[in-house]
């Protein structure tokens, strides 16, 4: 157990700075909104993807059921998870605008 401990080494302060610097300067390319459309693009693509693949299946066009039920599956789970987001997104917004100055 000695020579695990020995073995690890130390990072310094200035050495975590200079990470947290790189990591700022890559999470600024694109700012909140930006992210958020294109989260809401995706979701949208993934929904006209479920639509089609609903429509195949109603109509008998459908080529693999597998890769239908799929697509389906995928935009159910991105409209929840884009739901739960707005959930809290506005859970944090009356939160704020209940904080007194």
């Amino acid at each position: 157990m000695n020579n695990i401990i020995n073995g690890l080494s130390s990072t310094s302060t200035a050495d975590l700075l200079k990470q947290k610097d790189k990591v700022e300067s890559v999470s600024d390319s694109k700012d909140f909104a930006t992210q958020l459309k294109s989260a809401l693009n995706e979701v949208n693509e993934l929904q006209v993807d479920s639509e089609k693949a609903i429509g195949d299946m109603a109509t008998g066009q459908v080529k693999d059921l597998h890769q239908a039920a799929l697509a389906i599956s995928k935009a159910e789970t991105s409209m929840k998870l884009m739901l739960e987001i707005r959930n809290k997104a506005l859970n944090a917004y009356k939160e704020i605008g209940r904080t007194q100055l």
